[in-house]
């Protein structure tokens, strides 16, 4: 016959044995309560996964400058570029969910499952959104040889040159690549992509004549649009750009269904508590709804959003589709 833990003991014994268990119960449910209403406690390192002097960097250190004091703590920028991203990505992903190791990426994190389907991390399982901070168009951006002025007129020359139209991109799988892709579906052209190591080279590209055309970021390109040395077109998303006012919308351009933007969001590590990641939103919500922030956005072609974490979850799954299906498509592949 046998007999449980409680029966060994005296009665005495087993309850003293349950008083304590309970004791070390309720102190240890405080402790995580006051670990979130405490935070943060000490600086908080934000990575961000690219190189410093990028087009993410000067909107990482905006929103640590003006995100640390309504926190009370300092938020350390930190680049950690390489992998195409996953470097930085994988030190978040791996770093304890306590809230003091965050993320900043751009939305070419929603094709990690799709080309880095060896990665080390899971987007979706690893990493906990926090918000999405900021959005902004790709603007069609073609070079002064090429014979089209409107983004039609583009459209029948690609037309007229099945697969002899090139498009040039920051790389294989970069955002240029698959929004041209999807470019390419919409109006119905072939075109070639040509990927290049890096933008700035895809620039250079593109003013040689190398590649006929672009999907750049406003900030990429929009020095060499406005000295008239590159032509643009369009801009990919629902509403022109306050940065390059005269340029239509893809839509008002003719070519409805091709609405797309890139953003910059925040994460933290699957696991953090709702409250540190709530604590976390309402400091870069409050910051983005500064009008001084989103002039300086603006400048840049950007858009504050400050997007609650289920919305941005939302964003993220719905990129990620959208991205699968266009790199399964063409049978994307990283080099």
């Amino acid at each position: 016959m046998t007999m449980s833990a409680t029966n060994l003991l005296s009665r005495p014994a087993a309850g003293l044995l349950a008083a304590v268990f309970s004791g070390l119960a309720m102190l240890a449910a405080p402790a995580q309560g006051a670990s979130a209403a405490d935070y943060p406690a000490r600086p908080i390192h934000l990575i961000v996964p690219y190189p410093p002097g990028g087009s993410t960097d000067p909107v990482a250190r905006m929103l640590a400058a003006e995100a640390g004091p309504l926190l009370g703590q300092p938020i350390v920028v930190e680049n950690r570029p390489g992998a195409s991203g996953a470097i930085g990505t994988d030190a978040v992903a791996r770093a304890a969910p306590d809230g003091y190791t965050i993320l900043l990426h751009t939305s070419v994190i929603a094709t990690d499952p799709t080309l880095k389907p060896d990665a080390p991390y899971d987007v979706q399982r690893d990493l906990a959104p926090i918000t999405q901070a900021v959005t902004g168009p790709y603007v069609v951006v073609t070079n002064t040889q090429v014979p089209a002025t409107t983004l039609q007129e583009l459209i029948a020359y690609a037309r007229e040159r099945p697969g002899k139209t090139f498009y040039g991109s920051a790389g294989t799988g970069s955002s240029g690549h698959l929004v041209g892709a999807l470019f390419s579906q919409a109006a119905g052209v072939e075109l070639t992509h040509v990927p290049y190591k890096g933008g700035g080279p895809s620039i250079t590209g593109l003013i040689g004549n190398e590649v006929q055309l672009l999907f750049d970021t406003v900030p990429g390109s929009r020095s060499l649009i406005e000295a008239g040395k590159l032509r643009a077109l369009a801009v990919t998303s629902a509403e022109r750009s306050a940065a390059l006012p005269a340029v239509p919308t893809v839509a008002e351009a003719g070519l409805p269904g091709l609405t797309t933007v890139y953003w910059l969001g925040g994460f933290a590590p699957a696991g953090t508590p709702p409250a540190i990641i709530d604590r976390l939103y309402a400091a870069f919500r409050d910051t983005l709804q500064k009008p001084e922030v989103q002039a300086r956005l603006r400048e840049q072609g950007n858009v504050a959003q400050a997007l609650p974490p289920a919305e941005f979850a939302k964003v993220l799954a719905d990129d990620i589709a959208r991205y699968r299906q266009v790199i399964q498509a063409r049978g994307i592949r990283l080099e």
